[in-house]
């Protein structure tokens, strides 16, 4: 040991002032400042080539179009969402058109989706937007976040998207871009954290214009090319600067994902169930509901909870219909109700839901 090295070590460490960074702050600020040349600029030129034209993406669309689709997105690919988003806006092409219609049309226009909870809150959503402002999408985002069903995602994607703001817009895909491009590990941890969040700002571009961009162009980049599975790195614009390709690709330590299953289980019942309402003009006998599936005790299960969720609404004489009156859903925004599959997503990684915004593949 050097003579320097002895007084370092016998000399104790400085005592970090209130207003000193962290390690991890100071290197989220590092990659902050570096992040025009490194990341910026390849993925924004990469996504003007290679951005895929959806409707919800086109002016046209307007933010109504675009909060339509974010919920239709959650947790559902979307080569399924695109003939239902069209049929959606074709009939309810105005908050105030969805608002005036009873919520279980909004249940039945769902179709099979999927986790239709969401149409429920779409609905209450609309419901608010008329009766608070006027029929008009709010542009402020403590507005959009106060209103039913929306969401810290929903709330930032919809002023990003629809009116171009600078907000972080952390879905499944940009958690997992960032997780391997920035922090060097294959995926992100299985829910949001404080961390995610401190990057994704200070990733953000300074102009507002280029922020918004910058959410779209990261989230198509992981949907497209660094996908949960079998990720492109050849196609990837930021390859020569991904954190976790140039360290070797480590494999996730994590928790091994379990895979969602579907047959035989609570939610199959409950999409059977629903879509024998959804076909029905008039409401329905319990002998109909009893047909689609043998098991009674599972059955009842899961119309109770479809009851107790605000799917389903129970008449007098065992009869059932989707309902026509306010409805008022259990559970937090994020879609956890049950129905048809979703489809495969794009999971960030094991163990992770794809949650709000998650899947847009």
């Amino acid at each position: 040991m050097t003579a320097t090295e002895s007084l370092s070590a016998a000399a104790p460490a400085p005592s970090p002032s209130p207003s000193s960074p962290s390690p991890a702050e100071a290197a989220t600020a590092a990659e902050a400042g570096d992040a025009h040349t490194r990341l910026h600029t390849p993925v924004l030129a990469w996504f003007e080539q290679h951005a895929r034209d959806l409707p919800w993406r086109r002016p046209e669309a307007g933010a109504w179009g675009v909060m339509v689709s974010e919920f239709m997105l959650q947790q559902t690919p979307v080569s399924r969402v695109l003939p239902v988003y069209e049929q959606w806006l074709a009939r309810w092409p105005r908050p105030a058109d969805l608002a005036a219609e009873a919520p279980g049309e909004a249940v039945r226009a769902w179709g099979r989706l999927g986790y239709p909870r969401r149409a429920l809150r779409l609905h209450g959503a609309a419901v608010a937007i008329t009766e608070r402002h006027g029929g008009d999408v709010p542009r402020d985002h403590a507005q959009l976040l106060a209103l039913p069903g929306i969401g810290e995602y929903t709330a930032a994607a919809v002023a990003s998207f629809a009116y171009g703001q600078r907000h972080a817009v952390l879905d499944t895909n940009v958690r997992r871009v960032f997780a391997r491009s920035v922090t060097g590990v294959q995926y992100p941890p299985n829910a949001t954290t404080a961390a995610e969040r401190r990057l994704a700002r200070a990733l953000l571009p300074e102009d507002e214009t280029t922020a918004a961009r910058w959410a779209a162009a990261s989230m198509e980049l992981g949907a497209l090319v660094c996908t949960a599975k079998n990720e492109d790195c050849a196609r990837c614009p930021i390859a020569g600067h991904c954190a976790w390709r140039l360290a070797g690709k480590p494999a996730h330590d994590g928790p091994a994902r379990r895979g969602q299953t579907y047959a035989g289980t609570d939610r199959q019942v409950r999409g059977k169930l629903l879509a024998v309402l959804r076909e029905a003009v008039a409401p329905v006998e319990q002998t109909a509901l009893d047909a689609v599936w043998d098991e009674p005790v599972q059955r009842a299960r899961a119309l109770d909870g479809l009851v107790a969720d605000g799917l389903v609404e129970p008449l007098e004489g065992g009869r059932y219909r989707l309902p026509a009156g306010p409805a008022t859903p259990a559970g937090p925004a994020a879609p956890t109700g049950s129905g048809a599959p979703a489809g495969p997503a794009t999971p960030a990684g094991p163990g992770a839901p794809t949650g709000p915004g998650g899947s847009r593949t």
